[in-house]
């Protein structure tokens, strides 16, 4: 197997865990069987 630092179109996501706006941990398999879309964001002013 390869590793790599990045996810290609059509690749698999792998497992990983993010912080809510609200703060809530939330990992991609809690959301097992739901499309996913993720949007990254920077805070303003940065």
């Amino acid at each position: 197997m390869i590793e790599k630092d990045w996810v290609e179109e059509g690749d698999r996501a792998p497992a990983f865990t993010l912080t809510s706006d609200s703060g809530e941990k939330v990992r991609l398999s809690d959301l097992k069987g739901s499309p996913v879309v993720l949007y990254f964001y920077p805070k303003d002013d940065t």
